[in-house]
Formats: C-alpha cells, structure tokens, sequence
C-alpha cells in the first residue's frame, strides 16, 4: 500500500475536491470553451489524485483485508464512469471504448509502470529484487483475466465479430470478480508474507506503515472521497466532447481515447509505484502495478457487462491481431522476468520498448 502522510489531511486534498464540485456546478450543462476546458481538465486530474489519495487515508484505518480494496475500488469507480460517461454519449462508435481503456491499462502497468520501476531499482542496487511467488501469482491473474476478457470474445461465434454474447459475458464478469477476490485473499489473509518486499539476500521485510489515522480523520476521508468522485464523473462528462473532438481533429484513431483514460486514472499508481522502487521497494512497485491492472481487468469488465444492460451501443471487448501479438509478447518477457525474482536494468528497457511499441501502435496503427 501507498505510504502515507504523517500529517491527518493534506490541504490540497480537501481543497481540490471542493473547488471541482463548485466548477462542475457552473459548467453543467453547458459548452465549454477551449479555456475552460483546460481548467476543467486541470481540476478532473487534480480530483482524481484527492480521490485516490482519500481512498488510501481509509484504507490505512481500516486495515487488512479490507483496506486493499478501498483503493482499488475507488480507482475502478473512476475508471467505469469515465468510461460509461463516453459510452453513454457515443453510441456505436464508442463500442470499443472499454476495451481500449482496459488493453491500455494492462500496456501501461505490465511494461510501463513494471519497467519504470525495475530499471530504478536495477540502477540504485545494481538489481532489482523481489518476490517471485507473489509476484508470478499476480502476473498469472493478470493474464487469465486479460484472456478470459479481451482474447476470447475475438474468437467466439455466437454473435459476429469480436463480441461476447449474453451468457459469454456474464461468465467473463462472474470469473473475473471470482479470481480477483481469490487474489484478494491470498495476498492480503493466507499468503501475505509473499508480497512483502525482500533484501538484495532474499530475507523478507515488512511493510512501512505510518501511525494509521484517526476516525475523525478517516470520517471526513470518506466524505471527501465521495464529493471527488462526483466531481470526476461530472467534470468528465463536460470535458468528453472536447476530448473526442481533439483526438479527431488530429487524425488519430477513436483507441487513443481510452489511452488518455487509463493514464489519467493510473498515474497516482505510476507515481507511487515509481517512489517504493527508488526506496528498495520493488516488490511494493510490482504489487501496485499488477494490482491496478488485475483491478484495472477484474472489476472494470463487470462493471462495463452490467452498465450494457442500459447502455444502446454494443460491447465489443475483442483485441485485434497486432494488440494480440503486444499481448502475448508480454506475457512471455513477464514470466521471463518474474521466474528469477531478481532483474538488470536489461529487463526494465525491454518492458518499455514493449510500451513504447504499444503508444506507437496506438497513434498510428
């Protein structure tokens, strides 16, 4: 979990929030000039970091196994609605939407954030070294939800083209919510000690935690989480027009949407997954990176599959060959990397070429 403050409440993040839902109250409704939309953009990136940063407050207070969740939920109710705000507005031309969020999501943490934090460990301690039982277990859900969720529906026939039908998806959420739970309990309740970082020897050390906060501290939290996730699902819904209309005007594919998304909704994990690997940390790196995809997989998948049951567009969650072949490319770099339990600077490069691949792929196709 993401170190703590040891002050109660930032001031920012009681701040920002506030001051996005008073924006969202002027701009409701309304179409927004280029000037604007900058600064609602800036408060949308600024509520989601509040957001998340109030998700962890109550965690920390909560704690074990229930504390894990709160983050990762929080973070996926960000994720579904900007995702159903876009959908909801685009019909069938943002069929795809969810499923470009998602594969980007998985690009993003599995080569992006993995090799961020791999070549800063490999560079400060010559390797990076972590656990490779807990860490193999997080890559090998990752993958089966990515399969089971984004490779399959390409290869059914029970509706045309890359679409699962009605009772395809309803087992693709109730086993993506059933192996995300399974990897909940075995990392937070039967196996924690596997997801503990470890020494350049292999010893395991526990957690750094900060003094866990008060309830007081914890009750204006969950108020404050509350109004910053009305004021993302709000601000979003006014700046999604301008966002569609630039990606547009610049010739670039409808995908690269659902990569501005993902990035948006990832980099507080990006940013803390990228200070744990310059603290030794690496084993806390890879469980924010593979825990944001697996959530990033697990709860956005069902919670897309419910939103369709009112949603007028189709659903269309099949990856298309070159996305495929990035795919597989890291699943196999991943179990290569993750089987020693110790990685160069060389494995670090080789999951950000991989990423680099993916954003030029997903300019220019």
């Amino acid at each position: 979990m993401i170190r703590l403050a040891r002050v109660p409440l930032d001031r920012w993040s009681a701040l920002v929030p506030a001051l996005a839902l008073v924006l969202l109250a002027f701009t409701w409704g309304r179409s927004l000039p280029s000037g604007l939309v900058a600064l609602v953009a800036c408060f949308l990136a600024g509520a989601v970091l509040a957001a998340v940063h109030h998700a962890e407050v109550v965690a920390h207070r909560v704690g074990e196994p229930f504390g894990s969740l709160v983050l990762a939920v929080a973070v996926t109710i960000i994720e579904v609605a900007l995702i159903v705000t876009l959908m909801s507005d685009g019909g069938d031309k943002n069929a795809t939407l969810a499923r470009d969020t998602v594969f980007a999501a998985v690009m993003i943490t599995c080569n992006g954030i993995v090799g961020v934090c791999l070549l800063i460990g490999a560079l400060r301690r010559r390797l990076a070294v972590f656990n490779p039982e807990g860490t193999g277990a997080a890559f090998a859900t990752v993958t089966t939800l990515a399969g089971l969720s984004l490779v399959l529906p390409t290869f059914t026939t029970s509706k045309p083209g890359p679409e699962f039908s009605t009772a395809q998806l309803v087992f693709a959420a109730l086993a993506s919510v059933a192996l995300y739970g399974l990897f909940v309990a075995t990392q937070t309740v039967r196996h924690r000690d596997y997801f503990l970082p470890v020494t350049q020897q292999g010893e395991v050390l526990d957690e750094e935690h900060a003094d866990p906060p008060s309830a007081r501290t914890a009750l204006i939290s969950v108020g404050l989480l509350g109004v910053a996730l009305v004021a993302v699902v709000g601000l979003a819904k006014g700046v999604s027009p301008t966002i569609e209309r630039g990606v547009a005007a610049a010739g670039l594919p409808a995908s690269v949407v659902g990569v501005v998304i993902a990035l948006l909704v990832l980099l507080p994990e990006t940013i803390a997954a990228s200070r744990a690997a310059a603290r030794d940390r690496v084993q806390t790196s890879l469980n924010l990176a593979l825990g944001s995809a697996m959530a990033s997989i697990g709860l956005t998948i069902p919670a897309v599959a419910l939103a369709s049951i009112w949603l007028s567009g189709p659903l269309v969650l099949g990856l298309g060959a070159s996305h495929m072949v990035l795919l597989a490319l890291t699943v196999g770099v991943g179990i290569l990397t993750v089987v020693p339990g110790r990685a160069t600077p060389m494995q670090g490069g080789v999951h950000l070429a991989l990423f680099a691949g993916y954003l030029v792929l997903a300019v220019s196709p």
